[in-house]
């Protein structure tokens, strides 16, 4: 099953190829990807994931180091606002200047994240197959939400 997925940088950050690098992954796997590109501020995120066109998944991706500090804070504005409480939302990258802490990545996940790829954790190919398997789980489940077409066979 195809998603719809929401990529974008934390505010901080104003690295681009990591995104195109995701927005091409992701629709070569067939999934519809709008990619709000660098620094957008919070409430741009958010606004992004509103409405009749709610993404199935926000992907934050982050190069600068900042992840752990801006993803916090809007993980926490997610998970406090009604409409986007139970947005399944991920971060990847490279999360902190010091390099992998597990200690952050803790703390984004006891926040509201539902996945933390951190790029120093395991090597790239891993961290790839790990977001992949993320993914197909994801789909998986949204196919089982999938209401039913009126007439449609089972």
């Amino acid at each position: 099953m195809s998603l719809r997925i929401v990529v974008s940088s934390v505010s901080s950050d104003a690295h681009m190829w990591n995104l195109v690098y995701l927005q091409l992954l992701l629709e070569e796997a067939g999934h519809e990807v709008t990619n709000l590109g660098v620094c957008p501020p919070d409430g741009t995120v958010m606004d992004a994931c509103r409405g009749a066109d709610r993404p199935d998944l926000l992907v934050l991706s982050t190069v600068n180091g900042h992840g752990h500090l801006d993803g916090l804070r809007l993980i926490r504005a997610l998970r406090r606002d009604a409409e986007l409480a139970a947005l399944p939302v991920v971060i990847g990258g490279k999360l902190g200047v010091r390099g992998a802490d597990a200690e952050e990545g803790r703390r984004l996940l006891d926040a509201g994240f539902d996945a933390v790829f951190n790029e120093s954790d395991q090597s790239a190919g891993r961290t790839l197959a790990a977001f992949g398997d993320f993914l197909a789980g994801l789909a998986q489940a949204a196919a089982v939400r999938e209401p039913l077409v009126a007439g449609a066979p089972r």
